[in-house]
């Protein structure tokens, strides 16, 4: 239990946001974001499809580990201390928090609650609440990121009856925004006693127990497997705050899910929901049509953003032999022709990932600088060579470069991991033919790894499309039981302890976390570490630029493509939106916060 010490909190607040580098955009006293309608009618309905890639949903918790939670969720019935602008990145204002104070020696952050904040259930929001979420989701029964992310963090402090503070076990920029970005709920969401134990619940029994947030959406009607409809709370503490004017704006959100992407497709065309973004650069280009298309009411619209490129990959999990092996990794990087794929399969609508910062001032390029060198140096004997020549580049087969050329090199890399061809098979000293499986959770999928699979073949190497339905999909990406699959990994603008958990030594061993590729490098530690921990700009971006290289170059990633805009058809007669899109909204979900109903 936190110790209530009223006294020391602070009289004067510092500000009503935090930025992670210089100064906020939107100045004390804003009364709404420049991207929103501030005159935008409340009513109506939206309409979308899910999207995750899961077929049906069996709980409300999201923060738990087993089964699966509703689309949009967790943004829409749970508010945090701070909310990000969509036009800025490393800043964040105050939503549950009024005022933010970060120490001089950032080993804390104090947040004053607001006297407004309530739950859906009324109740008021008070220090106590959000003590409860952070050691609920630092407790056992929760996503493991959560511990990675917030492994800096000390603990938290309640200070008064609205008063919290978090302490940090080291000077971090960017945990205030970590921490202020933190879910909140009820202590009374779940806290009922087991009849069949008498004992209360743990946090990993609240399952289909209605979620006790402060958000300004609620779970309406339910068809469990079908959809799901959220319903605007009209008591929405926080609807005339500058950070909420102008947005949560339907009186409802019903969430359908289709089990296959053709019958969501033909859903759209039918007129069964109002919004869909698209991922399939060939249903944009050639499906995409039908005569609610040719009268207008439906409309198709690319959407430029500036967002970071991300970073999807075939992901290699080094775990197992031989993919531990570097040169067997950059052999079969080799053989993956994406410019083919572009101009054969995607219409020249992508772009090729570049790294793990692409599209961010954090993107190595070049040779490394003095102040790359300074910190990789000292890790020399721990990576590969490459890392201190120039940036990765994936692979080409256009201009100078041929995939001919690349399937020598990769043949020749296969010899000098110890692979020949014998009896017209490619072998190890053993006799092991080189065989691998591809894992993925669709047989669509087939169609977009069949031409890297067809190139494999050329060097004897023996790539099995494996499809299996998502719940087991789940599983062996949870316990790291695959070859090769293809993930999605968004991109930021400011990366910092998050990357312990995609690529650290600790999360390689934890079952559930994110290092899918099973990386454990103390050189790549040491980095994220300097990266999460710099005071200055220079030395935060000369951490994630050494980090870059070191990853890429590790060829524990083949980069995939990109697209430099949001695909979404849309319902224009139902629908209004803004006339321009904030430069970091992430797709549909610029649509479920800022957009209105015409009817």
């Amino acid at each position: 239990m936190a110790l209530c010490v009223a006294a020391l909190a602070p009289t004067v607040w510092a500000a009503h946001g935090y930025a992670l580098w210089g100064e906020l955009k939107y100045p004390a006293g804003f009364t709404h974001f420049d991207y929103v309608n501030p005159q935008a009618p409340k009513g109506g309905e939206l309409r979308l499809v899910s999207n995750l890639r899961t077929s049906t949903f069996d709980k409300y918790n999201p923060f738990t580990l087993r089964g699966s939670a509703p689309a949009y969720l967790s943004d829409l019935m749970f508010d945090s201390l701070l909310t990000g602008a969509l036009d800025e990145t490393g800043a964040a204002y105050g939503l549950l928090a009024e005022d933010v104070q970060v120490a001089p020696d950032r080993l804390s952050a104090t947040f004053k609650l607001r006297d407004t904040a309530r739950f859906h259930n009324g109740a008021p929001v008070l220090a106590a609440d959000v003590k409860h979420s952070y050691d609920t989701l630092m407790g056992p029964h929760t996503s493991p990121a959560f511990k990675t992310i917030l492994q800096d963090v000390a603990g938290l402090d309640v200070l008064g009856e609205r008063v919290v503070r978090y302490r940090f076990k080291k000077p971090n920029r960017e945990l205030p925004l970590t921490v202020g970005g933190l879910p909140v709920f009820s202590r009374d969401w779940g806290n009922q006693i087991d009849p069949k134990t008498g004992q209360r619940k743990t946090f990993d029994q609240v399952v289909t127990d209605i979620p006790i947030g402060s958000g300004p959406y609620t779970i309406g009607p339910v068809v469990f497997g079908k959809d799901i409809t959220y319903v605007r709370d009209p008591g929405y503490w926080a609807r005339d705050l500058p950070v909420r004017r102008g947005m949560a704006n339907f009186d409802r959100i019903t969430v359908k899910i289709y089990k296959d992407s053709t019958a969501r497709l033909e859903a759209l065309k039918a007129g069964e929901f109002d919004l869909m973004r698209f991922f399939s650069a060939g249903d944009w280009a050639r499906r995409v049509n039908g005569k609610r298309f040719d009268t207008g009411e439906l409309v198709k619209g690319e959407f430029r953003h500036r967002l970071p490129t991300g970073f999807q990959s075939y992901v290699l999990n080094t775990r197992r032999p031989p993919l531990d092996d570097i040169r067997v990794r950059e052999a079969l990087g080799l053989a993956l022709d994406y410019e083919w794929m572009n101009r054969q399969m995607f219409y020249g609508a992508y772009q090729r990932v570049e790294g793990l910062f692409g599209n961010t001032d954090c993107q190595a390029k070049g040779e490394p600088g003095p102040d790359e060198l300074a910190l990789l140096t000292p890790w020399r004997a721990q990576m590969p060579p490459a890392v201190f020549g120039p940036a990765y580049k994936a692979p080409r087969t256009d201009g100078d470069s041929s995939l001919r050329q690349n399937l020598r090199r990769a043949q020749a890399l296969l010899r000098e991991a110890g692979w020949t061809v014998q009896d017209g098979v490619l072998r190890n000293a053993q006799g092991k033919a080189l065989e691998l499986e591809y894992l993925d959770s669709a047989e669509t999928g087939v169609r977009v790894v069949s031409p890297w699979t067809r190139n494999l073949e050329k060097l004897g190497v023996r790539l099995r499309f494996r499809p299996v339905d998502f719940a087991l999909y789940q599983q062996r990406l949870r316990t790291f039981d695959f070859d090769i699959v293809s993930l999605a990994f968004g991109g930021t603008h400011n990366p910092g302890a998050e990357y312990a958990d995609l690529f650290g030594s600790q999360a390689a061993k934890m079952p559930d976390s994110g290092n899918f590729s099973g990386l454990a490098n103390p050189a790549v530690d040491d980095l994220i570490r300097r990266m999460s921990s710099a005071d200055q700009r220079n030395d935060f971006l000369a951490a994630c630029r050494a980090l870059d290289r070191a990853v890429s170059h590790s060829h524990v990633l083949i980069p995939q493509w990109s697209a430099s805009t949001h695909r979404i058809a849309y319902n224009a007669w139902r629908l209004a939106r803004p006339a321009q899109m904030p430069p970091y909204a992430s797709g549909e979900t610029w649509a479920i916060d800022t957009w209105w109903s015409m009817k």
